[in-house]
């Protein structure tokens, strides 16, 4: 997922870096580098918190990802422009411009990709395991899947809720005859 975000940062960083005369060109890189790690480290400290999965899961719903006041937007805004102004000596308003700007645009793509179905370069799994350590089941992680799946997609069959049912119908859809195989074996297997 690091290579998606990286992309990402590296896409919107064009206007709210390089082109900006505020950030000296020969740090544009290494401070694109600093908000993709920035990004990550913070998405992994707030999963790590008591109840900060369930607060991830807001970033799934709606534009929740790119809106500024959404408070784990906020603490990614405030730990980049801190750390722009640490390592690379921008003044408190250009650190906090570059990051104000350039963390909700990245995040709204970044979540936006990974619930678009038809965009296979971010997938919602690799978020998964890039925020949890790489253990879908740590942390509650399944089970806000479960509670929030509908809002990020995962509910195929729009019954409300995320069970195997889904994962027929989602095989179904992306495999064809092969799908309908496999579909008619869970069913059978599962009793749906």
């Amino acid at each position: 997922m690091f290579e998606q975000l990286a992309q990402l940062v590296l896409q919107y960083g064009q206007h709210d870096v390089v082109d900006n005369a505020a950030v000296p060109n020969e740090h544009n890189n290494a401070v694109m580098n600093e908000a993709s790690t920035s990004i990550l480290a913070s998405l992994k400290n707030v999963a790590s918190k008591s109840g900060g999965m369930e607060i991830l899961a807001g970033l799934f719903q709606g534009n929740n990802a790119s809106n500024a006041s959404n408070p784990v937007v906020s603490e990614i805004t405030d730990k980049l422009s801190k750390s722009l102004g640490e390592k690379f000596g921008l003044d408190g308003a250009a650190a906090s411009g570059v990051a104000s700007s350039l963390i909700p645009k990245v995040l709204g793509a970044l979540i936006n990709g990974a619930k678009d179905p038809n965009n296979n370069s971010i997938q919602m799994n690799d978020i998964i395991a890039a925020i949890s350590g790489g253990s879908a089941n740590s942390g509650g992680l399944m089970d806000m899947i479960s509670k929030y799946g509908s809002a990020v997609g995962l509910d195929q069959n729009g019954d409300g809720n995320v069970d195997v049912a889904d994962a027929i119908k989602a095989i179904s859809n992306k495999s064809g005859s092969a799908g309908g195989i496999i579909g008619g074996l869970f069913s059978k297997i599962f009793g749906k």
